[in-house]
C-alpha cells in the first residue's frame, strides 16, 4: 500500500507541473499577442473617449493621397512623428515630385487641431472644405488657413492689415492677436467648422471668426482676388462638405498631432 501511495503522489505531482507549465506557456502566448495587437491599434487611427479622431498615426501616411491622384507625392516624408514637406525651393507645388496632400474623407462639421512648425522663410496652408476638381488646385476650392514664418516670409508683409500672416484666412482675414511662435518651434492651429460658421485658433486663443455662404461672404470675395472663383464662395459643394488638405508651397514644414472631432 505505501508504495502504490507514493506512485499516486508522483503521478500526481507530474500531472499539477505539467498543467502549471502549460498555463504558464499560455499567459506568455496570450501576452505576446496582446502586446501585437496593442501595436496594430496604436498603428492604426483612433477615437478617443471625447470624440477626437487621429489622422496621423506618427508612422505612415494611412488616410493621406496627393491631391487628385492615388498616390503620395514623394516630398512628403515622415520625420521624428511628423509629415513633413522637403522643401524643394521652386514654390508652390513646383517640384516634379511634390504637389498638395488630402485625407481621403470629407468633413462637414468638424473640429480640427494640429500642431505645426516652418523653418526660416517657409510658408505653408492647410485646406479645409475641399473640393477635388479635375485641372482645377485644392486653392481654387478651398479656404486657406495661412501656415508661415511671419518674420522671413515676404508674404507677411503683403496684402491687407496681415491677412497673410499665420492662422489668417489667407488673403481674407488677418488672425488677431497674431499669436504664432518663431520659426523652428512647434505651434498648435486649429479650425471649428459648424453650419457655416468658421473659427481659426493658435497657440490656444480664437484669432477670427466668419460665416460662410452668406451674404457678406459674398461680399468679401467679390472684393478680392478671388473674385469669380465659384467653387471657392461655394465652399464645400452642394452638400457643404470637403476635404482637409496640407499645402506644398516649395518650404520645409511640418504637422504633428493631427485629429478632427465630429460635429454633426
Amino acid at each position: 500500500m505505501k508504495r502504490k501511495f507514493i506512485g499516486m503522489a508522483a503521478l500526481v505531482i507530474a500531472v499539477a507541473f505539467t498543467a502549471c507549465n502549460n498555463a504558464a506557456t499560455n499567459e506568455g502566448e496570450n501576452k505576446d499577442s496582446a502586446a501585437a495587437a496593442s501595436s496594430e491599434t496604436s498603428a492604426a487611427p483612433a477615437e478617443d473617449t471625447t470624440g477626437w479622431v487621429s489622422m496621423f498615426n506618427g508612422q505612415d501616411f494611412t488616410g493621406w493621397r496627393g491631391y487628385d491622384r492615388t498616390d503620395m507625392p514623394a516630398a512628403w516624408v515622415i520625420e521624428d512623428g511628423a509629415i513633413k514637406i522637403k522643401g524643394s525651393g521652386e514654390g508652390e507645388a513646383g517640384a516634379k515630385d511634390g504637389g498638395d496632400i488630402i485625407y481621403d474623407k470629407k468633413f462637414k462639421n468638424f473640429e480640427l487641431s494640429f500642431e505645426w512648425k516652418v523653418a526660416p522663410g517657409s510658408n505653408s496652408g492647410v485646406f479645409y472644405l475641399a473640393q477635388e476638381i479635375k485641372g482645377d488646385p485644392i486653392w481654387k476650392s478651398s479656404p486657406e488657413y495661412q501656415i508661415l514664418d511671419n518674420a522671413k516670409h515676404p508674404d507677411a508683409k503683403l496684402g491687407k492689415d496681415g491677412n497673410r500672416q499665420s492662422a489668417s484666412l489667407y488673403d481674407l482675414i488677418p488672425a488677431k492677436p497674431q499669436n504664432s511662435k518663431p520659426a523652428g518651434e512647434w505651434n498648435t492651429g486649429g479650425i471649428m467648422v459648424y453650419k457655416g460658421t468658421v473659427v481659426h485658433k493658435q497657440n490656444g486663443e480664437n484669432v477670427l471668426e466668419y460665416h460662410l455662404w452668406t451674404d457678406d461672404w459674398k461680399k468679401m470675395i467679390e472684393a478680392s482676388k478671388f473674385k469669380g472663383w465659384t467653387n471657392f464662395i461655394n465652399a464645400g459643394g452642394e452638400a457643404k462638405e470637403g476635404y482637409i488638405g496640407l499645402q506644398d508651397h516649395g518650404d520645409d514644414v511640418w504637422f504633428r498631432n493631427i485629429k478632427i472631432k465630429s460635429l454633426d
